[in-house]
């Protein structure tokens, strides 16, 4: 980008700007659900046909356990859906799948514990809103699921929306650099919650995610072989390659890492450069990713000090059928540049890689675990889930305050509650919509 002697426009304006999208797209309209629909069974078995065949009734299975479940694996779905309905105009770089379950805790390079948006598989340029959105209807979901009346569903999807609205307005007058390098960490939601009930929740789960590390995950996933160490076989969660096709795999993992190497700043790559890969398994991730390649690498130094890392497959963002093609060449690199835009910290060793195959397969690589850890919103209160849902709501508006400009987007959110009710509605809406498109796929499911 050539810089230049540039005339930037200010704050005032840029919120204008907002204003004139709201006379365009009035904030009542962004309730509106689509009139019709393309099939969500026929989009998720289009997904699958690009997915390891032997993986598709897993995935299907957790898909069709309960509405929050279906609703994490079909994105696809959903963005198709929020491609049929107004939208703001106000483009920002998504999450793409920001609903609760990927929300969560990890370690920053200073060993401090988190609190973010931590699945950028779908990252992508769209609309503000679809983030917000996708959010709410989780709240939505995962309320009814709990036992919440309808009521108290909408509640809590109309938390996050007036969480994120109010954050926007609040970062309107923050300098821009402190904007970009605001953090969110587990301590801060401690202070944010006070006496709320969630607190204990949270510090269970933040004492969880402590102890979830890399060593752990050495323990958990690997064993001795001989004078070696080895991945511990799971089938079909963990697998590692048939032993006539050991040296194959660890050839190919090998150029892989080797290519991801050389998208990691320099000091990166000379601490990689005291390991050594050792083994390499195939490791089931998420609910919507199954059926996605996505191995697990082991390396150690010389002495044995072990490190994991994972290369997760990246595809095509299931926004990009729905606004733009992807600018970047490497679907790896896609999720890797939208994470580092959206996160204020995150993983050193994130970076990204292709495979030599026919055809090539584009990776994400980043280590396993690293104190990464989540809260599960199953059996929360009404209440207490009416907080967690502000909290992510508010750490959702940071993410594209980074990613956009928060003068626009609260130009166009403006004072009142109308968008938080028009949110609302849409999110109590979509609930119901996904309790008919779980029973649609369990009735085409073996």
């Amino acid at each position: 980008m050539e810089q230049g002697q540039r005339s930037l426009p200010r704050r005032a304006e840029r919120q204008r700007v907002g204003r004139e999208h709201r006379r365009t797209t009035p904030l009542e309209s962004l309730a509106e659900v689509p009139a019709e629909r393309a099939d969500p069974v026929r989009i998720l078995a289009e997904q699958e046909a690009q997915r390891v065949p032997d993986l598709i009734s897993l995935r299907r299975e957790r898909m069709t356990a309960d509405p929050f479940a279906f609703l994490r694996g079909s994105a696809a779905v959903m963005a198709a859906d929020l491609a049929r309905t107004p939208n703001s105009g106000i483009t920002v770089q998504l999450c793409g799948d920001a609903h609760l379950a990927n929300f969560g805790m990890f370690a920053s390079p200073e060993r401090r514990l988190m609190f973010d948006l931590n699945d950028f598989d779908e990252t992508h340029p769209g609309p503000f809103e679809w983030d917000v959105k996708r959010l709410a209807a989780s709240a939505a979901v995962a309320a009814l699921g709990n036992g919440a009346t309808r009521k108290e569903a909408r509640r809590c999807a109309r938390a996050s929306a007036h969480a994120y609205r109010v954050t926007m307005a609040a970062l309107l007058g923050v300098p821009t650099l402190d904007v970009w390098f605001l953090q969110f960490g587990l301590d801060d939601m401690g202070a944010v919650l006070g006496r709320s009930t969630l607190r204990k929740t949270v510090e269970l789960a933040g004492d969880r995610s402590r102890r979830r590390t890399g060593a752990s995950a050495v323990r958990k996933l690997t064993e001795r072989r001989g004078a070696g160490r080895r991945f511990r076989e799971d089938p079909p969660l963990l697998v590692r390659a048939p032993a006539d096709q050991q040296q194959a795999v660890m050839d190919e993992a090998g150029t892989i890492l080797d290519r991801y190497l050389a998208t990691l700043p320099p000091d990166r790559v000379e601490l990689l450069e005291r390991f050594a890969l050792v083994d390499v398994a195939h490791k089931v991730v998420g609910v919507g990713s199954v059926g996605t390649l996505a191995a697990v690498m082991l390396l150690e130094t010389g002495d044995g000090e072990p490190l994991i890392l994972q290369a997760k497959q990246a595809t095509a963002s299931v926004l990009e059928p729905h606004t733009s093609p992807s600018r970047f060449a490497n679907s790896g690199e896609r999720v890797v540049v939208g994470q580092r835009l959206m996160q204020a910290s995150g993983d050193p060793f994130l970076g990204w890689s292709r495979s030599t195959t026919d055809p090539a397969y584009d990776f994400y690589v980043r280590q396993l675990r690293d104190m990464k850890g989540s809260i599960d919103a199953v059996g929360l209160s009404a209440k207490a889930l009416a907080d967690y849902v502000a909290i992510c709501g508010g750490v959702l508006a940071r993410a594209h305050a980074r990613a956009g400009d928060p003068a626009e987007i609260s130009g166009y959110l403006g004072d009142s509650d109308r968008f938080d009710k028009a949110v609302a509605h849409f999110a109590m809406s979509y609930a119901g919509i996904t309790d008919e498109d779980l029973g649609a796929l369990r009735h085409a499911s073996p």
